[in-house]
Formats: C-alpha cells, structure tokens, sequence
C-alpha cells in the first residue's frame, strides 16, 4: 500500500508541474514539531526580548537542539546536581547534525519562573555571555521536574 501511495504522489507531482514551474515542489527540511511548555516559551522570549534590546538577532527554537538539552536534564536529575557533564559530546552532535558552527549552554537549578532563571542568568557573568554571544541562531530548551517538584533547566545555544 505503501509503494501504491508513492507512486499516486509520485506521478501527481509530476503531472501537476507546467513548463513555468520553478522547480521547486515541496520544501526537504522537516517543520519544526516539538512542543514548549509555557515556561519554555516564556524564557525563549525573555532571552530574545534581552537579546534584541542589544541590537542581537533573536535565536528560533530547534528541535534537535531541545531533544539533546532534554537528554541532558534528565541526566542532572539522575544524578541530582546541575553541571555541564559531557557537554562536548552534546557539541559535537549538534556539529555533527544540526550544521552548528558552535554550541554554548546554560544550566540552572530551582528556579519556579521565567523571570527568575533568567535574570539569574544575566546576573552571572559566565551565563551573560553566552545569552549575548552574538552570532547564536537557534536555542534548545528543557525544563523538567526532579521528584521535590524543583526545576532543572538546560538551555543550549548554536550557530548555523
């Protein structure tokens, strides 16, 4: 049924392009599908609220960029403690699949508001600098819960 399927498609397209036609049929690269909470959201759009107050480009969500900050915050749970562990495995991932030219992130713990984490954030030097590093494209985003209903947050940044 599958290969029937194709073959409608297939022959559909081709019967529905006129000489005009540009050449361009459909677009390759997958929509963007992950679902933000509304923290999430609220805290992408207090960084890119910071980010433009400077003259920077906002950064857009990616989903493969949520999926390794996901991987990663799950990790601070197990282990009970926020860190940057293996951060260079995530890095190199991101290199690898996701056309980052380079990678930062930002780690936090406890925090029950957009407005907090991220004034912590801008309240840390070392955390400042990677929300204003200029040539970022694209955030990823996790917060979870540990089992004390605390927050962990993973944030990471690329350029592409």
């Amino acid at each position: 049924m599958k290969k029937t399927f194709l073959l409608v498609l297939f022959i559909a397209l081709l019967t529905a392009c006129s000489k005009d036609d540009d050449g361009i049929y459909f677009q390759a690269e997958l929509p963007n599908v992950s679902t933000y909470t509304d923290l999430e959201t609220s805290i992408i759009h207090l960084l890119n609220e910071h980010r433009v107050s400077l003259g920077l480009n906002p950064v857009a969500p990616l989903d493969i960029i949520s999926d390794k900050s996901s991987i990663h915050t799950n990790y601070m749970i197990k282990n009970n403690e926020i860190s940057h562990q293996n951060f260079k495995n995530r890095a190199d991932y991101l290199i690898q699949n996701a056309q980052a030219i380079s990678v930062g992130e930002n780690v936090a713990y406890g925090y029950s508001s957009a407005e907090g984490v991220v004034r912590g954030w801008l309240n840390s030097d070392a955390h400042r600098i990677t929300i204003e590093t200029p040539h970022y494209t694209n955030i990823g985003i996790s917060i979870k819960e540990n089992e004390h209903h605390r927050n962990f947050f993973t944030t990471i940044f690329i350029q592409r």
